[in-house]
C-alpha cells in the first residue's frame, strides 16, 4: 500500500523573486543637483537620450559660418587664410573646427575653455580645446575678473599666460563664475524617459520571445498519479525538442490532460506614447530646437513652423553674440603678433534663405512707408 500512497503534500510551484536589471546610466538615475560630477552627468545624458545629442549638434551646425573683414583688403585675405589653415586639437584644421567644439562644450557644460598656443617665435601655432574637467575657475583679487586655474597633481594653479586663454560662460547666475548648461533641469525628466524605455525593452524581451506554460494534470487513478513525475519529464523533453530553435517544424502530441498556454498572453503592456511625448516636450522646450528638425512628427501648422523657425533664429543670434568676442580675440592676437595695425570685424552668414526673404520684405515695407510719408509731407506743404 506504500507504493500507492497518495501524493498530496508535494510542492507543485515555488515563488521566484523578481530581479530588476540595473540602470545602464546609473549616474543619471542618482543625479544630485549642483554636484561635482555635472560634467560626467551631462555626457551621460547625451549618450542616454539621442534627442538631446541631436539637438546640441544641430544647434552647433545651424549657428552657421562667418568671415573676417579688415579695413585693408590685403589684411582680410591674410587673416582668412590663417583662420582656414590654423591647426586645431585632435588633428584638425581651421577655426570652424575649433569654434564647433568650443560651442558644443559651451552648450553641454555651460562653460567653454580654449587656448591660443604659440611657438618659440611668438606666432600662433595652434588652437586648443581644453578639457573642462582639467580647469577650475576662481575669483580674481579684484572680485570682478575670473581666474582660470589648471588642476594638476596637487592644488589648482593659475595659468601662466591668461591672455592666451579663451573663456565663455552661458547664462551664469548672479555672483557665479561658471555658466549653466542648456541641459540643466533635464536629468529628472531624462531619468523618467530612460525608465520607460528600459521597461518597454524588458516587456518586449519577455512578450516578444514567447514562453509557454505546459501543464500536465494526472487522472484520478492511482497508477497515473504514481508516474506523474516521469510523464511530466517526458512531456517536458518532447516539448523542448518540438520548440528547439533552428530545427524543422515539429508537432507535439501528448496523451492525457495536457494544457499549453503562453505566459503573459493575457497581460496588457502599458501605452507609453503619452508619457514619452510629455517628457520629449520638456526636452524640446529646453533645447529650443523645433520638433520637426528633430524628426518628431507632431502636428503643427505652416504658420506655427514659421514662428518656431523665427524663435530659433533669435536663439542662434544670441549664441553668436557669445562666440563673437572669442573669434575677435583670436583675430586681434594674430594681427598683434604679426605687427599689423587693423581692426577685424566678424560677418556672420545668413542663417536661412527664409530669413533673407523676410528681411527683404521688411526693407520693402520700410521704403514704401517712407515714400508715403514724403508724399503726405509734400501735399501738406503744398
Amino acid at each position: 500500500m506504500g507504493f500507492f500512497k497518495k501524493i498530496s503534500s508535494a510542492k507543485t510551484a515555488v515563488s521566484v523573486p523578481q530581479t530588476y536589471k540595473p540602470q545602464i546610466f546609473d549616474f543619471v538615475n542618482n543625479y544630485v543637483p549642483l554636484s561635482n560630477g555635472q560634467t560626467r552627468l551631462y555626457r551621460e545624458l547625451r549618450e542616454a537620450v539621442p534627442l538631446i545629442d541631436a539637438a546640441i549638434l544641430k544647434t552647433v551646425r545651424l549657428t552657421g559660418g562667418f568671415k573676417v573683414e579688415c579695413a585693408k583688403p590685403q589684411n582680410t585675405e591674410l587673416i582668412n587664410s590663417f583662420l582656414q589653415s590654423v591647426p586645431v586639437s585632435s588633428g584638425r584644421y581651421g577655426i570652424f573646427e575649433f569654434i564647433s567644439t568650443y560651442f558644443e562644450q559651451l552648450l553641454t557644460y555651460g562653460t567653454a575653455v580654449g587656448e591660443i598656443v604659440t611657438d618659440s617665435k611668438g606666432n600662433i601655432a595652434a588652437l586648443y580645446n581644453a578639457d573642462i574637467e582639467d580647469i577650475e575657475l576662481r575669483r580674481a583679487e579684484n572680485n570682478i575678473d575670473c581666474l582660470v586655474c589648471t588642476r594638476g597633481c596637487g592644488e589648482a594653479v593659475p595659468v601662466k599666460y591668461p591672455e592666451l586663454v579663451l573663456l565663455s560662460v552661458l547664462n551664469p547666475e548672479s555672483g557665479g563664475l561658471c555658466g549653466n548648461s542648456i541641459l540643466k533641469g533635464l536629468p529628472f525628466v531624462s531619468g523618467i524617459l530612460m525608465k520607460i524605455f528600459q521597461t518597454v525593452g524588458e516587456n518586449w524581451e519577455r512578450a516578444g520571445n514567447i514562453r509557454y506554460a505546459v501543464t500536465y494534470k494526472p487522472q484520478n487513478d492511482a497508477m497515473d498519479r504514481a508516474y506523474a513525475k516521469d510523464r511530466a519529464q517526458q512531456v517536458a523533453r518532447e516539448w523542448g525538442e518540438a520548440m528547439k530553435a533552428g530545427g524543422p517544424v515539429r508537432d507535439f502530441v501528448a496523451v492525457g490532460d495536457v494544457s499549453i498556454k503562453a505566459i503573459g498572453a493575457d497581460s496588457q503592456i502599458l501605452d507609453s506614447e503619452v508619457p514619452v511625448r510629455q517628457m520629449l516636450e520638456q526636452i524640446v522646450a529646453k533645447t529650443g530646437i523645433p520638433p520637426f528638425m528633430l524628426g518628431l512628427s507632431w502636428s503643427s501648422t505652416e504658420r506655427m513652423s514659421s514662428q518656431q523657425a523665427d524663435l530659433l533664429t533669435s536663439e542662434l543670434e544670441a549664441y553668436r553674440r557669445i562666440l563673437t568676442p572669442v573669434i575677435l580675440k583670436i583675430c586681434k592676437m594674430y594681427l598683434n603678433l604679426n605687427s599689423i595695425a587693423d581692426t577685424p570685424e566678424i560677418i556672420w552668414d545668413d542663417i536661412t534663405l527664409q530669413d533673407e526673404c523676410e528681411l527683404s520684405k521688411a526693407r520693402l515695407y520700410d521704403a514704401q512707408r517712407e515714400k508715403i510719408q514724403q508724399e503726405l509731407k509734400g501735399e501738406s506743404n503744398g
